[in-house]
Protein backbone atom coordinates (compact mmCIF):
# COMPACT_ATOMS: atom_id res chain seq x y z
CA UNK A 1 0.00 0.00 0.00
CA UNK A 2 3.01 2.29 0.37
CA UNK A 3 3.37 2.28 -3.41
CA UNK A 4 -0.27 3.34 -3.77
CA UNK A 5 0.28 6.15 -1.26
CA UNK A 6 3.28 7.37 -3.26
CA UNK A 7 1.28 7.38 -6.50
CA UNK A 8 -1.63 9.24 -4.86
CA UNK A 9 0.69 11.85 -3.32
CA UNK A 10 2.54 12.48 -6.58
CA UNK A 11 -0.68 12.61 -8.60
CA UNK A 12 -2.24 15.09 -6.19
CA UNK A 13 0.95 17.20 -6.16
CA UNK A 14 1.02 17.39 -9.96
CA UNK A 15 -2.71 18.16 -10.27
CA UNK A 16 -2.58 20.99 -7.72
CA UNK A 17 0.65 22.28 -9.31
CA UNK A 18 -1.08 22.27 -12.71
CA UNK A 19 -3.98 24.30 -11.35
CA UNK A 20 -1.58 26.71 -9.63
CA UNK A 21 0.44 27.12 -12.82
CA UNK A 22 -2.68 27.80 -14.90
CA UNK A 23 -3.92 30.40 -12.42
CA UNK A 24 -0.49 32.08 -12.35
CA UNK A 25 -0.43 32.14 -16.16
CA UNK A 26 -3.92 33.65 -16.25
CA UNK A 27 -2.71 36.37 -13.86
CA UNK A 28 0.32 36.95 -16.13
CA UNK A 29 2.71 35.71 -13.46
CA UNK A 30 5.51 33.11 -13.73
CA UNK A 31 4.29 29.53 -13.38
CA UNK A 32 6.86 29.04 -10.60
CA UNK A 33 4.64 31.11 -8.31
CA UNK A 34 1.76 28.74 -8.96
CA UNK A 35 3.89 25.72 -8.14
CA UNK A 36 5.11 27.27 -4.88
CA UNK A 37 1.54 28.22 -3.97
CA UNK A 38 0.51 24.61 -4.64
CA UNK A 39 3.20 23.47 -2.22
CA UNK A 40 1.89 25.84 0.45
CA UNK A 41 -1.62 24.45 -0.07
CA UNK A 42 -0.29 20.88 0.26
CA UNK A 43 1.92 21.75 3.22
CA UNK A 44 2.05 19.20 6.05
CA UNK A 45 1.32 22.17 8.34
CA UNK A 46 -2.23 22.18 6.90
CA UNK A 47 -4.93 19.89 8.24
CA UNK A 48 -6.35 19.33 4.74
CA UNK A 49 -4.75 18.13 1.49
CA UNK A 50 -1.59 17.40 3.47
CA UNK A 51 0.88 15.11 1.66
CA UNK A 52 3.73 13.02 2.95
CA UNK A 53 6.59 15.39 2.17
CA UNK A 54 9.18 12.59 1.96
CA UNK A 55 7.33 11.09 -1.00
CA UNK A 56 7.50 14.36 -2.92
CA UNK A 57 11.02 15.20 -1.75
CA UNK A 58 12.47 11.98 -3.15
CA UNK A 59 11.60 12.89 -6.74
CA UNK A 60 12.11 16.61 -6.10
CA UNK A 61 15.82 15.86 -5.56
CA UNK A 62 15.89 14.43 -9.06
CA UNK A 63 14.31 17.67 -10.23
CA UNK A 64 17.16 19.65 -8.65
CA UNK A 65 19.72 17.50 -10.42
CA UNK A 66 18.07 17.89 -13.83
CA UNK A 67 17.46 21.61 -13.25
CA UNK A 68 21.12 22.30 -12.52
CA UNK A 69 22.27 19.94 -15.26
CA UNK A 70 20.22 21.74 -17.91
CA UNK A 71 21.44 25.10 -16.61
CA UNK A 72 25.03 23.94 -17.11
CA UNK A 73 24.23 22.78 -20.65
CA UNK A 74 22.59 26.13 -21.49
CA UNK A 75 25.55 28.20 -20.29
CA UNK A 76 27.55 29.80 -23.10
CA UNK A 77 30.56 31.79 -21.98
CA UNK A 78 30.78 33.17 -25.53
CA UNK A 79 27.39 34.85 -25.00
CA UNK A 80 29.01 37.38 -22.67
CA UNK A 81 30.33 38.97 -25.88
CA UNK A 82 30.25 42.72 -25.88
CA UNK A 83 29.27 43.06 -22.20
CA UNK A 84 31.92 40.72 -20.82
CA UNK A 85 33.59 43.31 -18.58
CA UNK A 86 30.44 44.43 -16.77
CA UNK A 87 29.15 40.84 -16.75
CA UNK A 88 32.28 39.18 -15.34
CA UNK A 89 33.80 41.83 -13.10
CA UNK A 90 30.61 43.78 -12.46
CA UNK A 91 28.65 40.59 -11.82
CA UNK A 92 31.24 39.36 -9.32
CA UNK A 93 31.27 42.76 -7.61
CA UNK A 94 27.48 42.79 -7.45
CA UNK A 95 27.42 39.34 -5.81
CA UNK A 96 30.00 40.28 -3.17
CA UNK A 97 28.41 43.63 -2.31
CA UNK A 98 24.90 42.14 -2.16
CA UNK A 99 26.10 39.31 0.09
CA UNK A 100 27.61 41.91 2.43
CA UNK A 101 24.38 43.94 2.56
CA UNK A 102 22.27 40.79 2.89
CA UNK A 103 24.38 39.58 5.78
CA UNK A 104 23.84 42.95 7.45
CA UNK A 105 20.07 42.65 6.95
CA UNK A 106 20.15 39.19 8.51
CA UNK A 107 22.09 40.37 11.52
CA UNK A 108 19.73 43.34 12.00
CA UNK A 109 16.75 40.96 11.90
CA UNK A 110 18.35 38.80 14.58
CA UNK A 111 19.66 35.86 12.53
CA UNK A 112 22.64 33.92 13.78
CA UNK A 113 25.83 34.89 11.85
CA UNK A 114 25.94 31.67 9.75
CA UNK A 115 22.27 32.05 8.83
CA UNK A 116 22.77 35.77 8.06
CA UNK A 117 25.66 34.97 5.73
CA UNK A 118 23.61 32.29 4.01
CA UNK A 119 20.73 34.76 3.65
CA UNK A 120 23.07 37.28 1.99
CA UNK A 121 24.13 34.67 -0.57
CA UNK A 122 20.52 33.73 -1.29
CA UNK A 123 19.45 37.28 -2.17
CA UNK A 124 22.57 37.92 -4.29
CA UNK A 125 21.26 35.69 -7.10
CA UNK A 126 18.60 36.81 -9.56
CA UNK A 127 16.32 34.72 -11.76
CA UNK A 128 17.50 34.07 -15.31
CA UNK A 129 14.09 32.55 -16.09
CA UNK A 130 12.19 35.65 -14.95
CA UNK A 131 14.63 38.04 -16.66
CA UNK A 132 14.33 36.21 -19.98
CA UNK A 133 10.54 36.15 -19.69
CA UNK A 134 10.23 39.87 -18.92
CA UNK A 135 12.71 40.90 -21.64
CA UNK A 136 10.98 38.67 -24.21
CA UNK A 137 7.56 40.15 -23.45
CA UNK A 138 8.98 43.68 -23.79
CA UNK A 139 10.90 42.86 -27.00
CA UNK A 140 14.20 43.86 -25.34
CA UNK A 141 16.25 40.64 -25.47
CA UNK A 142 18.82 42.24 -27.78
CA UNK A 143 18.79 45.70 -26.16
CA UNK A 144 21.90 46.90 -24.35
CA UNK A 145 20.32 46.65 -20.90
CA UNK A 146 18.96 43.23 -21.89
CA UNK A 147 22.45 41.98 -22.79
CA UNK A 148 23.86 43.45 -19.58
CA UNK A 149 21.16 41.79 -17.46
CA UNK A 150 21.62 38.39 -19.13
CA UNK A 151 25.41 38.66 -18.83
CA UNK A 152 25.18 39.35 -15.09
CA UNK A 153 22.68 36.50 -14.70
CA UNK A 154 25.11 34.19 -16.49
CA UNK A 155 27.89 35.09 -14.05
CA UNK A 156 25.49 34.64 -11.14
CA UNK A 157 24.65 31.17 -12.44
CA UNK A 158 28.36 30.33 -12.73
CA UNK A 159 28.86 31.52 -9.15
CA UNK A 160 26.76 28.55 -8.04
CA UNK A 161 29.89 26.43 -8.37
CA UNK A 162 31.69 28.56 -5.80
CA UNK A 163 28.69 29.20 -3.54
CA UNK A 164 27.64 25.56 -3.33
CA UNK A 165 31.21 24.63 -2.43
CA UNK A 166 31.95 27.43 0.03
CA UNK A 167 28.67 28.20 1.80
CA UNK A 168 28.41 24.98 3.82
CA UNK A 169 32.00 25.47 5.00
CA UNK A 170 31.84 29.21 5.70
CA UNK A 171 28.37 29.17 7.28
CA UNK A 172 28.80 25.91 9.13
CA UNK A 173 29.99 25.29 12.66
CA UNK A 174 33.46 23.99 11.79
CA UNK A 175 36.19 24.65 14.34
CA UNK A 176 38.34 26.26 11.64
CA UNK A 177 36.05 27.82 8.99
CA UNK A 178 38.96 29.13 6.92
CA UNK A 179 40.53 25.68 6.68
CA UNK A 180 37.15 24.18 5.78
CA UNK A 181 36.64 26.85 3.12
CA UNK A 182 40.12 26.22 1.71
CA UNK A 183 39.39 22.50 1.55
CA UNK A 184 36.07 23.11 -0.21
CA UNK A 185 37.78 25.47 -2.68
CA UNK A 186 40.46 22.87 -3.39
CA UNK A 187 37.82 20.23 -4.05
CA UNK A 188 35.97 22.60 -6.38
CA UNK A 189 39.21 23.39 -8.25
CA UNK A 190 39.96 19.69 -8.71
CA UNK A 191 36.41 19.12 -9.91
CA UNK A 192 36.70 21.95 -12.43
CA UNK A 193 39.98 20.51 -13.72
CA UNK A 194 38.38 17.09 -14.04
CA UNK A 195 35.38 18.70 -15.75
CA UNK A 196 37.66 20.36 -18.31
CA UNK A 197 39.45 17.06 -19.02
CA UNK A 198 36.23 15.11 -19.38
CA UNK A 199 34.59 17.84 -21.48
CA UNK A 200 37.45 18.06 -23.96
CA UNK A 201 38.68 14.45 -24.13
CA UNK A 202 36.29 11.81 -22.88
CA UNK A 203 32.65 12.93 -23.10
CA UNK A 204 32.68 14.04 -26.77
CA UNK A 205 34.08 10.61 -27.76
CA UNK A 206 31.46 8.76 -25.70
CA UNK A 207 28.60 10.86 -27.06
CA UNK A 208 29.88 10.41 -30.61
CA UNK A 209 29.84 6.62 -30.21
CA UNK A 210 26.32 6.67 -28.74
CA UNK A 211 25.01 9.14 -31.34
CA UNK A 212 26.42 6.94 -34.08
CA UNK A 213 23.93 4.23 -33.07
CA UNK A 214 21.12 6.64 -34.08
CA UNK A 215 19.15 5.42 -31.08
CA UNK A 216 17.44 8.26 -29.25
CA UNK A 217 16.75 6.01 -26.27
CA UNK A 218 20.44 5.20 -25.83
CA UNK A 219 21.35 8.87 -26.16
CA UNK A 220 18.82 9.90 -23.48
CA UNK A 221 19.99 7.12 -21.14
CA UNK A 222 23.61 8.20 -21.66
CA UNK A 223 22.78 11.82 -20.83
CA UNK A 224 20.84 10.90 -17.68
CA UNK A 225 23.63 8.56 -16.57
CA UNK A 226 26.15 11.34 -17.08
CA UNK A 227 24.08 13.78 -15.01
CA UNK A 228 23.26 11.37 -12.17
CA UNK A 229 26.67 9.69 -12.19
CA UNK A 230 28.60 12.96 -11.96
CA UNK A 231 26.27 14.18 -9.21
CA UNK A 232 26.86 10.96 -7.25
CA UNK A 233 30.66 11.13 -7.64
CA UNK A 234 30.74 14.77 -6.52
CA UNK A 235 28.50 13.91 -3.56
CA UNK A 236 30.93 11.18 -2.48
CA UNK A 237 33.68 13.84 -2.61
CA UNK A 238 31.76 15.75 0.06
CA UNK A 239 30.05 18.37 -2.14
CA UNK A 240 26.41 18.64 -3.18
CA UNK A 241 24.55 16.59 -5.76
CA UNK A 242 23.38 19.83 -7.38
CA UNK A 243 26.97 20.99 -7.92
CA UNK A 244 27.84 17.69 -9.60
CA UNK A 245 24.88 17.95 -11.95
CA UNK A 246 25.82 21.53 -12.81
CA UNK A 247 29.38 20.50 -13.67
CA UNK A 248 28.07 17.64 -15.80
CA UNK A 249 26.03 20.15 -17.80
CA UNK A 250 29.06 22.38 -18.29
CA UNK A 251 30.95 19.36 -19.65
CA UNK A 252 28.42 19.13 -22.50
CA UNK A 253 27.68 22.85 -22.98
CA UNK A 254 30.37 23.62 -25.55
CA UNK A 255 30.06 20.34 -27.47
CA UNK A 256 28.11 19.80 -30.69
CA UNK A 257 25.67 17.62 -28.73
CA UNK A 258 24.46 20.35 -26.37
CA UNK A 259 21.34 21.28 -28.37
CA UNK A 260 20.12 17.69 -28.71
CA UNK A 261 20.91 17.11 -25.03
CA UNK A 262 18.68 20.02 -24.05
CA UNK A 263 15.93 18.86 -26.40
CA UNK A 264 15.92 15.41 -24.78
CA UNK A 265 16.33 16.40 -21.14
CA UNK A 266 13.94 19.39 -20.99
CA UNK A 267 10.70 17.34 -20.71
CA UNK A 268 12.17 15.34 -17.82
CA UNK A 269 13.56 18.47 -16.21
CA UNK A 270 10.30 20.37 -16.42
CA UNK A 271 8.30 17.52 -14.86
CA UNK A 272 10.61 16.92 -11.92
CA UNK A 273 11.36 20.64 -11.47
CA UNK A 274 7.64 21.16 -10.84
CA UNK A 275 7.87 18.67 -7.98
CA UNK A 276 10.94 20.48 -6.68
CA UNK A 277 9.13 23.82 -6.49
CA UNK A 278 6.09 22.13 -4.92
CA UNK A 279 8.35 20.54 -2.30
CA UNK A 280 9.88 23.97 -1.57
CA UNK A 281 6.40 25.43 -1.07
CA UNK A 282 5.54 22.58 1.30
CA UNK A 283 8.35 23.72 3.59
CA UNK A 284 6.85 27.19 4.04
CA UNK A 285 4.91 27.65 7.25
CA UNK A 286 1.83 29.80 6.48
CA UNK A 287 1.36 30.57 10.18
CA UNK A 288 4.85 32.07 10.32
CA UNK A 289 4.18 34.28 7.29
CA UNK A 290 0.84 35.54 8.60
CA UNK A 291 2.30 36.18 12.01
CA UNK A 292 5.31 38.07 10.64
CA UNK A 293 3.78 39.92 7.69
CA UNK A 294 5.45 43.19 8.68
CA UNK A 295 8.86 41.47 8.76
CA UNK A 296 8.26 39.91 5.34
CA UNK A 297 7.27 43.23 3.75
CA UNK A 298 10.20 45.08 5.35
CA UNK A 299 12.58 42.40 4.10
CA UNK A 300 11.18 42.61 0.57
CA UNK A 301 11.56 46.39 0.50
CA UNK A 302 15.15 46.13 1.77
CA UNK A 303 16.03 43.48 -0.83
CA UNK A 304 14.50 45.41 -3.74
CA UNK A 305 16.15 48.69 -2.77
CA UNK A 306 19.57 47.16 -2.12
CA UNK A 307 19.66 45.05 -5.29
CA UNK A 308 18.43 47.95 -7.41
CA UNK A 309 21.04 50.35 -6.04
CA UNK A 310 23.89 47.83 -6.20
CA UNK A 311 23.19 46.68 -9.79
CA UNK A 312 22.53 50.24 -11.01
CA UNK A 313 25.73 51.49 -9.41
CA UNK A 314 27.85 48.63 -10.76
CA UNK A 315 26.57 49.01 -14.34
CA UNK A 316 27.05 52.79 -14.19
CA UNK A 317 30.62 52.39 -12.87
CA UNK A 318 31.45 50.28 -15.93
CA UNK A 319 30.61 53.22 -18.21
CA UNK A 320 27.10 52.42 -19.38
CA UNK A 321 24.50 55.20 -19.68
CA UNK A 322 22.30 55.91 -16.68
CA UNK A 323 19.21 54.65 -18.48
CA UNK A 324 20.85 51.26 -19.16
CA UNK A 325 22.01 51.04 -15.53
CA UNK A 326 18.55 51.86 -14.16
CA UNK A 327 16.83 49.29 -16.38
CA UNK A 328 19.37 46.62 -15.40
CA UNK A 329 18.86 47.43 -11.72
CA UNK A 330 15.07 47.35 -12.05
CA UNK A 331 15.15 43.99 -13.82
CA UNK A 332 17.42 42.20 -11.33
CA UNK A 333 15.63 43.01 -8.06
CA UNK A 334 14.19 39.53 -7.63
CA UNK A 335 15.57 36.49 -5.80
CA UNK A 336 16.33 33.68 -8.27
CA UNK A 337 14.97 30.18 -8.46
CA UNK A 338 18.44 28.74 -7.86
CA UNK A 339 18.49 30.49 -4.50
CA UNK A 340 15.94 27.81 -3.58
CA UNK A 341 18.61 25.19 -4.30
CA UNK A 342 21.07 26.94 -1.99
CA UNK A 343 18.34 27.36 0.62
CA UNK A 344 17.55 23.64 0.55
CA UNK A 345 21.26 22.92 1.11
CA UNK A 346 21.26 25.28 4.09
CA UNK A 347 18.19 23.60 5.60
CA UNK A 348 19.53 20.09 5.06
CA UNK A 349 22.79 21.00 6.86
CA UNK A 350 21.00 22.72 9.73
CA UNK A 351 22.53 26.12 8.96
CA UNK A 352 19.33 27.84 7.81
CA UNK A 353 16.52 27.75 10.42
CA UNK A 354 12.97 27.05 9.28
CA UNK A 355 11.77 30.61 9.95
CA UNK A 356 14.62 32.14 7.92
CA UNK A 357 13.88 29.66 5.13
CA UNK A 358 10.19 30.64 5.13
CA UNK A 359 11.09 34.33 5.17
CA UNK A 360 13.45 33.89 2.19
CA UNK A 361 10.88 32.03 0.12
CA UNK A 362 8.18 34.59 0.87
CA UNK A 363 10.53 37.39 -0.15
CA UNK A 364 11.41 35.48 -3.33
CA UNK A 365 7.73 35.16 -4.26
CA UNK A 366 7.04 38.86 -3.78
CA UNK A 367 10.20 40.07 -5.57
CA UNK A 368 9.38 37.87 -8.59
CA UNK A 369 5.88 39.37 -8.74
CA UNK A 370 7.31 42.90 -8.48
CA UNK A 371 9.87 42.51 -11.30
CA UNK A 372 7.60 43.39 -14.28
CA UNK A 373 6.25 46.37 -12.33
CA UNK A 374 9.74 47.65 -11.49
CA UNK A 375 10.71 47.46 -15.17
CA UNK A 376 7.62 49.46 -16.15
CA UNK A 377 8.42 52.11 -13.53
CA UNK A 378 12.05 52.56 -14.61
CA UNK A 379 11.50 55.15 -17.34
CA UNK A 380 8.87 57.25 -15.47
CA UNK A 381 11.18 57.19 -12.47
CA UNK A 382 14.07 58.52 -14.55
CA UNK A 383 11.92 61.34 -15.93
CA UNK A 384 10.69 62.22 -12.46
CA UNK A 385 14.17 62.37 -10.98
CA UNK A 386 15.52 64.40 -13.88
CA UNK A 387 12.78 66.92 -13.24
CA UNK A 388 14.06 67.57 -9.72
CA UNK A 389 16.56 70.38 -10.07
CA UNK A 390 18.85 69.31 -7.24
CA UNK A 391 19.08 65.74 -8.51
CA UNK A 392 19.52 66.51 -12.21
CA UNK A 393 23.31 67.02 -12.01
CA UNK A 394 23.69 63.68 -10.19
CA UNK A 395 21.73 61.93 -12.95
CA UNK A 396 23.75 63.39 -15.80
CA UNK A 397 24.69 60.91 -18.50
CA UNK A 398 28.08 62.56 -18.78
CA UNK A 399 29.46 64.53 -21.72
CA UNK A 400 28.69 63.16 -25.18
CA UNK A 401 31.46 61.48 -27.12
CA UNK A 402 33.44 63.01 -29.94
CA UNK A 403 32.53 62.33 -33.55
CA UNK A 404 35.42 60.34 -35.01
CA UNK A 405 36.43 59.89 -38.63
CA UNK A 406 34.92 63.13 -39.92
CA UNK A 407 36.36 66.58 -40.38
CA UNK A 408 33.88 69.39 -39.73
CA UNK A 409 30.11 69.13 -39.49
CA UNK A 410 28.45 66.29 -41.46
CA UNK A 411 25.74 67.37 -43.91
CA UNK A 412 23.22 65.64 -46.18
CA UNK A 413 23.94 62.46 -44.29
CA UNK A 414 22.08 59.48 -42.87
CA UNK A 415 22.38 58.94 -39.12
CA UNK A 416 22.32 55.27 -38.08
CA UNK A 417 21.44 54.79 -34.41
CA UNK A 418 22.56 51.31 -33.42
CA UNK A 419 25.36 49.51 -35.28
CA UNK A 420 24.15 45.94 -34.85
CA UNK A 421 23.29 43.57 -37.70
CA UNK A 422 20.51 45.81 -39.04
CA UNK A 423 22.56 49.00 -38.73
CA UNK A 424 25.56 47.42 -40.44
CA UNK A 425 23.42 46.27 -43.38
CA UNK A 426 21.78 49.67 -43.90
CA UNK A 427 25.05 51.59 -43.59
CA UNK A 428 26.84 49.09 -45.83
CA UNK A 429 24.40 49.60 -48.69
CA UNK A 430 24.46 53.40 -48.34
CA UNK A 431 28.24 53.65 -48.17
CA UNK A 432 28.63 51.33 -51.17
CA UNK A 433 26.80 54.03 -53.18
CA UNK A 434 28.97 56.73 -51.58
CA UNK A 435 26.14 58.27 -49.54
CA UNK A 436 27.40 59.89 -46.31
CA UNK A 437 26.64 57.95 -43.14
CA UNK A 438 27.23 58.71 -39.45
CA UNK A 439 26.96 55.93 -36.86
CA UNK A 440 26.12 56.32 -33.17
CA UNK A 441 26.15 53.48 -30.62
CA UNK A 442 26.87 53.18 -26.90
CA UNK A 443 28.61 49.85 -27.36
CA UNK A 444 32.34 50.65 -27.60
CA UNK A 445 32.99 47.47 -29.62
CA UNK A 446 30.40 48.49 -32.22
CA UNK A 447 31.90 51.98 -32.42
CA UNK A 448 35.37 50.49 -32.87
CA UNK A 449 34.05 48.27 -35.69
CA UNK A 450 32.52 51.29 -37.44
CA UNK A 451 35.77 53.21 -37.02
CA UNK A 452 37.76 50.34 -38.55
CA UNK A 453 35.42 50.45 -41.56
CA UNK A 454 36.14 54.13 -42.01
CA UNK A 455 32.74 55.44 -40.91
CA UNK A 456 32.24 58.68 -38.95
CA UNK A 457 31.08 57.41 -35.58
CA UNK A 458 30.08 58.63 -32.15
CA UNK A 459 30.08 56.73 -28.88
CA UNK A 460 26.96 57.51 -26.86
CA UNK A 461 23.34 56.67 -26.14
CA UNK A 462 21.41 57.34 -29.36
CA UNK A 463 18.27 58.05 -27.36
CA UNK A 464 19.93 60.87 -25.42
CA UNK A 465 19.21 64.45 -26.52
CA UNK A 466 22.76 65.70 -25.91
CA UNK A 467 24.27 62.88 -27.96
CA UNK A 468 21.87 63.46 -30.87
CA UNK A 469 22.71 67.16 -30.76
CA UNK A 470 26.28 66.33 -31.85
CA UNK A 471 25.11 64.76 -35.14
CA UNK A 472 23.97 67.91 -37.00
CA UNK A 473 20.43 66.58 -37.38
CA UNK A 474 19.13 69.90 -38.83
CA UNK A 475 21.15 69.12 -41.97
CA UNK A 476 20.69 65.34 -41.96
CA UNK A 477 18.69 63.65 -44.71
CA UNK A 478 17.59 60.60 -42.71
CA UNK A 479 17.57 59.15 -39.21
CA UNK A 480 17.48 55.34 -39.13
CA UNK A 481 16.85 53.91 -35.64
CA UNK A 482 17.69 50.20 -35.52
CA UNK A 483 17.50 49.75 -31.74
CA UNK A 484 15.72 46.55 -30.58
CA UNK A 485 14.23 48.44 -27.65
CA UNK A 486 10.85 50.15 -28.06
CA UNK A 487 11.34 52.65 -25.23
CA UNK A 488 14.82 53.66 -26.42
CA UNK A 489 13.49 54.06 -29.97
CA UNK A 490 10.61 56.22 -28.69
CA UNK A 491 13.01 58.49 -26.80
CA UNK A 492 15.34 58.73 -29.79
CA UNK A 493 12.47 59.81 -32.08
CA UNK A 494 11.16 62.39 -29.60
CA UNK A 495 14.57 63.92 -28.96
CA UNK A 496 15.55 63.94 -32.64
CA UNK A 497 12.34 65.71 -33.63
CA UNK A 498 12.97 68.32 -30.94
CA UNK A 499 16.16 69.15 -32.82
CA UNK A 500 14.71 68.89 -36.34
CA UNK A 501 10.89 68.58 -36.53
CA UNK A 502 11.05 67.95 -40.30
CA UNK A 503 13.55 65.10 -40.07
CA UNK A 504 12.71 61.90 -41.98
CA UNK A 505 12.77 59.18 -39.30
CA UNK A 506 12.51 55.48 -39.96
CA UNK A 507 12.61 53.00 -37.13
CA UNK A 508 12.67 49.28 -36.54
CA UNK A 509 9.69 48.13 -34.45
CA UNK A 510 10.83 45.59 -31.80
CA UNK A 511 7.36 44.02 -31.88
CA UNK A 512 3.82 44.48 -33.23
CA UNK A 513 2.70 46.25 -30.05
CA UNK A 514 5.20 49.06 -30.70
CA UNK A 515 3.95 49.96 -34.20
CA UNK A 516 1.25 52.46 -33.26
CA UNK A 517 3.36 53.92 -30.45
CA UNK A 518 6.30 54.69 -32.75
CA UNK A 519 4.01 56.09 -35.44
CA UNK A 520 2.34 58.37 -32.91
CA UNK A 521 5.68 59.65 -31.62
CA UNK A 522 6.53 60.91 -35.11
CA UNK A 523 8.33 58.19 -37.09
CA UNK A 524 7.59 58.47 -40.81
CA UNK A 525 8.38 54.83 -41.55
CA UNK A 526 8.04 52.00 -38.99
CA UNK A 527 9.43 48.65 -40.12
CA UNK A 528 7.81 45.57 -38.61
CA UNK A 529 10.34 42.69 -38.92
CA UNK A 530 7.69 39.99 -38.43
CA UNK A 531 5.48 41.50 -41.14
CA UNK A 532 8.39 41.85 -43.57
CA UNK A 533 9.28 38.17 -43.15
CA UNK A 534 5.67 37.20 -43.93
CA UNK A 535 5.55 39.49 -46.99
CA UNK A 536 8.85 38.23 -48.37
CA UNK A 537 7.71 34.60 -47.98
CA UNK A 538 4.44 35.53 -49.72
CA UNK A 539 6.33 37.09 -52.62
CA UNK A 540 8.53 34.01 -52.97
CA UNK A 541 5.50 31.66 -52.83
CA UNK A 542 3.70 33.61 -55.58
CA UNK A 543 6.82 33.55 -57.72
CA UNK A 544 7.08 29.76 -57.39
CA UNK A 545 3.49 29.44 -58.65
CA UNK A 546 4.31 31.37 -61.79
CA UNK A 547 3.18 34.86 -60.79
CA UNK A 548 5.38 37.49 -62.41
CA UNK A 549 7.80 39.49 -60.27
CA UNK A 550 5.95 42.74 -60.97
CA UNK A 551 2.55 41.30 -60.00
CA UNK A 552 3.96 39.60 -56.88
CA UNK A 553 5.59 42.87 -55.82
CA UNK A 554 2.27 44.69 -56.34
CA UNK A 555 0.48 42.15 -54.10
CA UNK A 556 3.14 42.52 -51.40
CA UNK A 557 2.97 46.33 -51.55
CA UNK A 558 -0.83 46.22 -51.26
CA UNK A 559 -0.65 43.92 -48.22
CA UNK A 560 1.98 46.14 -46.65
CA UNK A 561 -0.19 49.22 -47.11
CA UNK A 562 -3.25 47.46 -45.66
CA UNK A 563 -1.41 46.27 -42.58
CA UNK A 564 0.12 49.69 -42.06
CA UNK A 565 -3.35 51.25 -42.07
CA UNK A 566 -4.61 48.61 -39.60
CA UNK A 567 -1.76 49.30 -37.19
Amino acid sequence: MEELGLVIDLSLALVVALLGGLIAHRLRQPAILGYLAAGILLSPHKPFLALEINNVQALANLGVILLLFSLGVELRLSELGRVRNVAIYGGALQILVTIAFGTGIGLVEGFAPPAAFFFGALIALSSTVIVVRVLSERGEMDSTHGRVMLGICLVQDLSLVVLMALLPALAGQAENPLAAAALATGKAALLLAATYFLGTRVVPLVLFRVAATRSRELFVVTIVCLALGTAAVVSVAGLSLALGAFLAGIVISESQYSHQTLADVLPLRDLFAVLFFVSIGMLIEPAFLLGHLDLVLATVVAIVVIKFLVVTGVVRVFGFPLRTAVYAGAGLVQIGEFSFVLASIGVSQGVLPADVFSLTLAAALLTIVLTPLSMRLAEPGLRLLRGIGRLAPLLSEGPPGRLEGHEGEPTGHAVIVGYGNVGQTVSGVLTSRRYPVVVVDHDPHAVELARQRGLPCLYGDGANFHVLAQLNLPRARLLAITLPDAIAAQLAISNALRINPRLDVMVRAPGPSALRLLHNVGAREVINPVQEVALEMTRHALHRFGVSSIEALAVVNRLRAERTEES
